[in-house]
């Protein structure tokens, strides 16, 4: 196609073109849901035993300590400089698309609770955050895995201390009139770093500790901060209905 033909079919597709290119731009939509406020603990709720060590700032990772981060100047990113509480958000969500950026410290050796956390859907199915930088074969604990389940695919990570990118979509179990689960919970794709890591994966019930947790067809989302230090951005939730 010449470049005067291209011009011409731009112009012609008009809204449609506009729209597309929204899309690929990557443009909230308008029910996008911002999940952390760079300020405060607003809409979130504590889940553990102590006091919540969750502060915001500039994150990094610690030279002296490289398993744990640093704040390293003011900022607006969620940071859990060592092991503290779990969060668990107050706003609950059926089927959606969760993103998010996070950065861990570097694994210790023979350690699978430095550089370990996890975003949980709905408090119990668990997609694992893990310093698995350089692992040749990843397994059912690393970083992409649905934890404990299935292994990520591919190993996707960047070197610790740097910010990667996790985007699940989600959708939620069904349930019929009388309360009977009429379909399993699924991660329909898991991305890490833009690689697909999981797609199409039945979840029958709760990751590990909530194997035998009850199911609903809505529920929090859920930032694992008792493991290790890790540190959290841009998390976004978008509703994909029913």
């Amino acid at each position: 196609m010449n470049p005067t033909s291209r011009i011409l079919a731009v112009l012609a597709a008009g809204v449609t073109f506009l729209t597309v290119n929204t899309a690929l731009l990557g443009e909230d939509a308008p029910n996008t849901v911002s999940m952390i406020n760079g300020k405060d603990l607003t809409g979130w709720k504590i889940v553990g035993k102590g006091d919540s060590q969750w502060t915001y700032g500039k994150a990094a990772m610690d030279p002296d300590r490289p398993a744990k981060l640093k704040i390293d100047g003011p900022g607006e990113e969620l940071i859990s400089t060592n092991r503290t509480v779990n969060l668990s958000s107050e706003a609950v969500f059926g089927d959606c698309t969760v993103e998010v950026e996070f950065l861990v410290g570097k694994a210790t050796p023979g350690n699978d609770i430095d550089s370990n956390s996890g975003i949980k859907m709905m408090n119990i199915y668990e997609v694992q955050i893990f310093d698995s930088y350089g692992v040749a074969v990843p397994g059912k604990i690393d970083c992409g895995a649905i934890y404990s389940e299935t292994p990520p695919s591919t190993n996707a990570c960047k070197p610790p201390g740097e910010w990667q990118k996790l985007v699940i979509e989600f959708r939620a179990p069904r349930f019929d009139e009388t309360g009977k689960k009429t379909e399993n919970a699924k991660f329909v794709k898991v991305t890490l770093n833009g690689q697909v890591v999981q797609e199409n994966v039945e979840i029958a019930h709760g990751t590990n500790v909530s194997r035998k947790a009850p199911e609903h067809p809505t529920g929090p989302i859920y930032l694992q901060g008792d493991h290790g230090a890790v540190a959290f951005r841009n998390l976004k939730v978008t509703p994909s209905g029913p």
